[in-house]
């Protein structure tokens, strides 16, 4: 992603409209990987069971989102044993011990209502929830989800199904050997994008950014194409209780300008246009009551209402913090028909860019929009608690007597 300036000014609203107007560029200057195609290189095979999933950009204008209070989240309502979703697999598996469940023999199209809510609440818990096998469940039914959950977003940039009625599922392509005419056909070198800048959650720039995000793949790689998970929870856990405090106590700025040009680069219309908005560095999940570091390198632009040397800081800072989360984040490797549901507002993901493709990844997602991100002084951290739960005592002051030891000065 391109770099855009750095305005250092004083807190903005909420949501703050970009003044960009990035000039068009031929497709001869784009990036070699993208998520965007230009128009006519996605053609109908005779032999592809999922042509109408294919991405299509549409050239259509949307109005601008308005900030919305979201229906309570189902989460609330769950048991919090739950008994009817795991009393119906057949294996319930943590992956590792900060993120990520696998479940097995649940069948995601036959869920009751409660088992919806107590699955809202497993991943609220686990940051990524994964079920193998799943392809009989129908978009149709992946939208349902997704409705029950809460209100459902619609991307302004990437592609959607060329079907033609499914504008709220975002589609995920990559081929290095589609349809593409001779002169499209061309090598540009390496990849223009490092492995920290990959990390994100999506669209953090919403008013509304996500909360549950389901997503399923149709067609796997027959290598590599994996996916990497972080605990936002984790992350602010592991930073000191001085960084923890001087966060709580600031803002960010996550833009849409740089994917905007991305699409705007390759001829495709931005249904939608790009805004800036400023959400808090840490943030209180509705559900767990857990504080998470709501902070990701792909659309954080800078630190409001600090100096700009200050900011750079805290963004490489951060930056590394999430791209190096060895120790609080889950791998997965995919399979045609497995699904992923993960909580947007408490993890960042990648995906694994290889060096060289190999074959088609085809995969659909939809995710619904969530509430305004907010702190809480009623917030609390998830480690502490795990502790305290298990009858330990909390000493914030042990680490003054750690930097003692280690030859430091209070």
């Amino acid at each position: 992603m391109a770099p855009i300036a750095v305005d250092q000014r004083a807190p903005s609203p909420l949501r703050v409209k970009s003044t960009a107007n990035p000039k068009a560029l031929s497709n001869a200057n784009a990036n070699y990987e993208s998520e965007h195609f230009s128009a006519g290189e996605l053609v109908s095979e005779d032999d592809y069971p999922y042509n109408e999933f294919k991405p299509s950009f549409p050239d259509v204008q949307w109005e601008p989102y308005q900030p919305i209070e979201p229906p309570t989240d189902r989460g609330l309502f769950a048991d919090k044993e739950k008994k009817a979703l795991f009393g119906a697999a057949t294996s319930v598996k943590d992956l590792t011990k900060t993120i990520g469940t696998e479940i097995e023999g649940i069948k995601l199209g036959s869920l009751t209502d409660k088992q919806k809510d107590e699955l809202a609440l497993l991943v609220a818990e686990r940051g990524v929830v994964f079920f193998r096998d799943q392809h009989d469940w129908t978009i149709e039914q992946q939208l349902d989800l997704g409705r029950y959950w809460g209100p459902v977003h619609k991307h302004a940039t990437t592609g959607v199904p060329a079907r033609g009625d499914l504008d709220e599922v975002h589609v995920v392509y990559s081929h290095p050997d589609q349809k593409l005419t001779p002169e499209a056909k061309i090598y540009r070198g390496p990849s223009q994008h490092n492995r920290t800048e990959l990390w994100h959650s999506d669209v953090t720039y919403e008013l509304n950014p996500p909360s549950y995000t389901s997503f399923k793949l149709l067609v796997s790689p027959e290598a590599g194409g994996d996916t990497l998970w972080q605990s936002g929870y984790a992350a602010y856990d592991r930073l000191s209780y001085p960084m923890r405090e001087y966060l709580e106590n600031l803002s960010a700025v996550h833009s849409a300008v740089d994917q905007a040009e991305g699409a705007r680069r390759w001829g495709n219309a931005v249904r939608r246009e790009p805004i800036e908005t400023e959400h808090p560095l840490v943030r209180v999940h509705p559900v767990t009551g857990f504080k998470s570091l709501f902070f990701n390198p792909g659309f954080v632009r800078y630190i409001v209402g600090i100096p700009k040397a200050e900011s750079d800081y805290l963004v490489s800072f951060l930056s590394q913090h999430v791209a190096t989360a060895t120790d609080f984040s889950v791998r997965f490797k995919w399979n045609a028909g497995d699904v992923a549901i993960w909580d947007n507002r408490t993890n960042n993901h990648t995906a694994v860019i290889e060096d060289i493709g190999v074959s088609r990844r085809h995969a659909v997602r939809v995710a619904v929009r969530g509430e305004i991100p907010r702190d809480s002084a009623e917030g609390k951290s998830r480690e502490e608690e795990f502790f305290r739960q298990r009858g330990y005592k909390v000493d914030r002051n042990v680490q003054k007597g750690q930097r003692r030891q280690a030859g430091y000065k209070d």
